[in-house]
C-alpha cells in the first residue's frame, strides 16, 4: 500500500452505515465516517470529489441495481462498498444470493476505480450479534476471498475491540455514535495508507461503572418501543426505513465542508 496517497476523488456506496446513521448534526442530517474521510482527504487533494450514494435500509441486491452500475461509471479513485448486513439481519436470508450479489458489486467496482475499500462491518456486544453472527462471519468471509481476489482494501472493524463496546452505539443498538464513526474513518484512512492520526482507534475506551439493574430495564424496555418494534413491523410489512429517500449525495462533486 502507498505511503501517503493522493486520491483526487472518492464514492461511497452503501446503506445506513455509510450514510452516517446516528451521526447528527445540528440542521437533522447525518455526517458519518464517509463524509469525515472525504474531509480529510479533500484537504490533501485541491479540487477533491466527492459522491455518497447510500441510503439507509438497502439490502445488497438493492444496492446493486440502483448504486453499483452509478458508482462504476463515475471512475472515482477510492470506491468504498459495504452492504449485505442489513440481509443478514432478516429472518429468512439467502445467503447464496447475498454471496452472489455481492460478488457482483465487486466485479463491476474494482475495475472501476483505483482502489476498490470492502468491510468486515462493526458488531456490538449483545444477544442480538450472537444470533446472527454465523451469517455476519460468512458474509466477512466473502468479502475477504473477493479483496483477495480482486486487490481490494480490507478494513476489520469487526475485530477492533472498541467498536463492539455498546457506548460506541447509539440508542437504537443498530448504528454507530459520532465518536464510532470517527473510529471507522480513521480506519479507513489507515487502510488506503494516509499516515495515522489516531493510533489508539481501536483501543477500548476506559471502563466504567456499569448501570444498575433498573436502569438497565428502563433502557431496555424504551428501546423495544422506539427501535424494535418499528423496525420488526417494517421487517413483516416488506417496508424499510429508506424507502423513498434519495442517495445522500447522488453526484461526484468537489467537496465542500471543513475536514476532519
Amino acid at each position: 500500500m502507498q505511503t501517503n496517497p493522493a486520491h483526487s476523488s472518492l464514492v461511497a456506496v452503501g446503506d445506513s452505515f455509510t450514510e452516517g446513521m446516528s451521526d447528527l448534526l445540528p440542521d437533522g442530517s447525518y455526517r458519518g465516517w464517509a463524509d469525515l474521510l472525504a474531509g480529510r482527504m479533500a484537504a490533501r487533494a485541491p479540487g477533491f470529489r466527492y459522491a455518497n450514494l447510500a441510503v439507509r435500509g438497502k439490502l445488497i441486491g438493492q444496492i446493486v441495481e440502483e448504486q453499483v452500475d452509478v458508482a462504476a461509471a463515475m471512475n472515482a479513485d477510492v470506491i468504498t462498498l459495504v452492504g449485505g448486513l442489513n440481509d443478514t439481519l432478516r429472518p429468512k436470508c439467502d445467503m447464496g444470493r447475498v454471496r452472489g450479489l455481492l460478488e457482483e458489486a465487486v466485479e463491476k467496482l474494482a475495475p472501476a476505480c483505483r482502489q476498490l475499500v470492502l468491510m468486515r462491518s462493526p458488531g456490538r456486544q449483545g444477544p442480538v450479534l450472537e444470533r446472527f453472527r454465523p451469517r455476519m462471519e460468512e458474509l466477512f468471509t466473502c468479502v475477504d476471498e473477493l479483496a483477495e481476489r480482486h486487490g481490494a482494501v480490507v478494513v476489520d472493524l469487526y475485530g477492533a475491540a472498541s467498536l463492539s463496546d455498546p457506548r460506541m452505539w447509539d440508542v437504537d443498538r443498530l448504528h454507530l455514535t459520532a465518536e464510532g464513526h470517527r473510529r471507522v474513518a480513521e480506519a479507513v484512512w489507515q487502510g488506503l495508507g494516509y499516515d495515522p492520526e489516531d493510533t489508539e482507534w481501536r483501543t477500548p475506551m476506559p471502563a466504567t461503572v456499569p448501570p444498575g439493574w433498573v436502569t438497565r430495564r428502563v433502557t431496555d424496555a424504551r428501546f423495544a418501543r422506539r427501535h424494535l418494534l418499528p423496525w420488526i413491523g417494517r421487517r413483516l410489512t416488506g417496508r424499510s426505513s429508506g424507502d423513498g429517500l434519495p442517495a445522500k449525495r447522488p453526484e461526484l462533486l468537489p467537496y465542500e465542508g471543513p475536514a476532519a
